[in-house]
């Protein structure tokens, strides 16, 4: 499992060799995702620190090295193939097969199984007509 390394990942790597990825807009936050490798029924869990629509960069224990293919369980997106473009100490880096839209990921979703954008991020403009905004509930940074 862990000795091969598809051909896509190898074609992947080419892709991803000559980019200056910096420059893809990512979002760093906290999430934890589940992680599984091929040919592999057992799933680890591991620390997302950020998101982007091609890849992410996660933390965590698993023994991981460049070029292994695996699936990624994302929270309100589910399982996403990828492969390992870079490892570094206990982080590193995917990218994934299809691209996503990585605002699923931070979106609430509702009893109706509506995705919905966090209230606690959503401006005071939006919320619910008639409501306001508790003073005494805010606090001082």
């Amino acid at each position: 499992m862990f000795d091969e390394i598809s051909d896509e990942c190898r074609s992947n790597k080419r892709d991803m060799s000559g980019v200056d990825t910096r420059t893809i807009s990512r979002d760093s936050f906290f999430l934890m995702a589940g992680v599984r490798f091929f040919g592999s029924d057992s799933e680890h869990r591991v620390r997302v620190r950020n998101l982007s629509s091609g890849g992410i960069m996660a933390e965590g224990e698993v023994r991981v090295e460049r070029g292994m293919r695996l699936e990624i369980n994302l929270r309100n997106i589910g399982w996403v193939e990828a492969c390992v473009a870079w490892v570094q100490d206990t982080r590193w880096g995917v990218a994934f097969t299809n691209e996503i839209d990585p605002a699923l990921a931070r979106a609430n979703i509702n009893s109706s199984g509506d995705i919905t954008t966090p209230r606690h991020l959503r401006p005071s403009s939006l919320l619910p007509e008639g409501e306001q905004v508790d003073q005494r509930r805010l606090r001082p940074i």
